[in-house]
């Protein structure tokens, strides 16, 4: 039968001896920390004051629309459509019941005694609201011991739920928090170990005796904090690099953040760089630099070379002091980060033309690691090819590859002005066009297949300094592959691993025109 709550008398009409009970079982429950554990003292508890065979707290899933009962005897969550049983009318009507013959009830669901092992007589069903009002679950008490339910029982039941409706709720959330915790947990170690396992050493791949010496010092310096500064020329895996140095380090668990100090105006590269005071302009609001962000952890500079001069100074009394100030600041925070910087640049010729400061270049190059050109190890091309092959194969869900032998001959002649970022870009696009399973010298772009080889494009003529041996290499280099790409300066300098304004600065060094 349903119960009119208006006619219900209040509390005080209750025993002294039921209420204490009650409230004593309130002041218990905040001590309980885990949700099962907490719903499970409150179940006995209550079933001692209702004096029922056993009660259950029945949480709402309303993503679901399902009742959930936490306490089971095997403690795996007992499940049930919300619309289903005695205890899913009192829900979706919001009212309490009181059932004195359960089998003969329409509304009863046998299926809830198979699954909790208990044979039911009869119910009290009460809705359990939150501090807002909303419907959070069902409190159910199941078989009055010597009888059947009665008001006074539902009359006890509705001021025990109103009591302990506010701690089941605020367990509820706790208990919803912490399971959302521990799934970040597990996201995040897994994302760890993938992290890990892509920027181990063991992903540089080459057998040469430079690729091994950078390994080797990468393992050499793990333990340290010291800064690194790599070089080498546009596509050669710099940030490769500095990422296996920080994924392999003390500082792993920490940020890794890199900024690209080519891409941003100078003023607007403090700011990025140690972040900005609120109120500095007009609407500007407080925001953190790459240095904080990085505290713990590591700061990839790339195209450190590109700097102005003011910022090259900020940089050197951030690497001296480790303190900085954030832009209309005046107060010094300290900071913990290993900077690792990098550029395409000659920065000793920089330092002679006044455009970088030499005490910077020493204060980074504690470590130097110098990436080398992929025509300078051409050992080991042919075992990067069947890496990218494999690996965009896989990603790409498509047949398994392979190359011919003249194929791999000829990425082992050809210059690659664009390095690895070249080399990587061209066999992707192989797997994306070609249908075939061998790959041979006709699936290859017409700048690989026809391009100068290697032992042409590196020939030294007597007589010259390394340095014009190298400006004469750049020159034909970036001629070849603007006559490749039919003087389009925007995929030229895509292929060759520049930036446009980098290569625009290159053709006008060298005096390249368009025929």
């Amino acid at each position: 039968m349903k119960s009119d709550s208006k006619t219900l008398p209040n509390s005080s009409q209750l025993p002294k001896k039921e209420l204490t009970a009650v409230l004593d079982l309130c002041r218990n429950l905040n001590a309980q920390n885990q949700f099962p554990e907490f719903l499970k003292m409150l179940s006995q508890e209550a079933a001692k004051i209702l004096q029922a065979e056993s009660t259950s707290i029945l949480i709402y899933d309303r993503e679901h629309c399902e009742l959930v009962s936490f306490v089971t005897l095997d403690g795996v969550p007992i499940r049930f459509d919300a619309r289903l049983g005695i205890a899913g009318s009192a829900l979706m009507n919001g009212t309490p019941l009181i059932v004195a013959n359960a089998a003969q009830d329409a509304r009863f669901y046998p299926g809830i005694d198979r699954l909790s092992h208990i044979r039911t007589r009869c119910v009290l069903a009460i809705p359990l609201r939150s501090n807002s009002g909303e419907i959070i679950g069902v409190f159910e008490a199941i078989n009055k011991k010597g009888g059947s339910f009665s008001r006074r029982d539902l009359e006890l039941g509705t001021f025990l739920v109103d009591q302990t409706a506010p701690a089941v709720e605020t367990a509820q959330i706790l208990h919803l928090v912490t399971q959302q915790r521990d799934q970040l947990s597990q996201v995040n170690a897994q994302l760890w170990k993938e992290m890990e396992g892509r920027f181990a050493t063991q992903n540089l791949i080459g057998t040469s005796p430079r690729v091994q010496n950078i390994i080797r010092l990468i393992d050499q310096v793990r333990d340290s904090s010291v800064d690194v500064l790599i070089t080498g020329e546009n596509g050669t895996g710099k940030e490769l690099v500095a990422k296996a140095i920080h994924y392999n380090s003390l500082r792993a668990k920490f940020p890794f953040v890199a900024l690209n100090c080519a891409a941003l105006p100078e003023n607007l590269l403090e700011s990025e760089l140690f972040g900005i005071e609120k109120g500095v302009a007009t609407g500007v609001e407080a925001r953190i630099g790459k240095f904080e962000q990085a505290n713990g952890g590591t700061l990839f500079l790339d195209e450190i070379g590109d700097l102005g001069k003011r910022a090259q100074a900020k940089i050197l009394r951030v690497l001296q002091e480790r303190l900085f100030e954030r832009v209309g600041g005046r107060t010094n925070i300290p900071i913990d980060v290993r900077v690792i910087a990098a550029t395409n640049k000659k920065l000793e010729e920089a330092i002679r033309e006044g455009e970088f400061r030499e005490d910077l270049y020493y204060r980074l190059k504690i470590i130097h690691i110098q990436t080398p050109a992929l025509r300078e190890i051409p050992g080991d091309i042919p075992m990067l090819a069947n890496f990218f092959l494999h690996k965009y194969c896989q990603e790409l869900r498509t047949d398994p590859k392979r190359f011919s032998p003249s194929a791999l001959k000829r990425f082992e002649s050809y210059f690659w002005p664009g390095n690895v970022r070249q080399l990587e870009n061209e066999i992707k696009r192989i797997v994306v066009t070609v249908r075939r399973t061998t790959v041979t010298m006709d699936d290859l772009e017409d700048n690989i297949r026809f391009g100068k080889v290697l032992h042409q494009s590196g020939t030294l003529t007597p007589g010259r300094t390394i340095h014009e041996a190298v400006e004469d290499l750049e020159k034909r280099m970036i001629q070849e592959a603007l006559q490749s790409c039919h003087y389009n300066q925007v995929q030229t300098a895509k292929l060759l691993g520049l930036s446009r304004q980098g290569l625009i600065k290159k053709i006008k060094r060298y005096g390249i025109g368009e025929p």
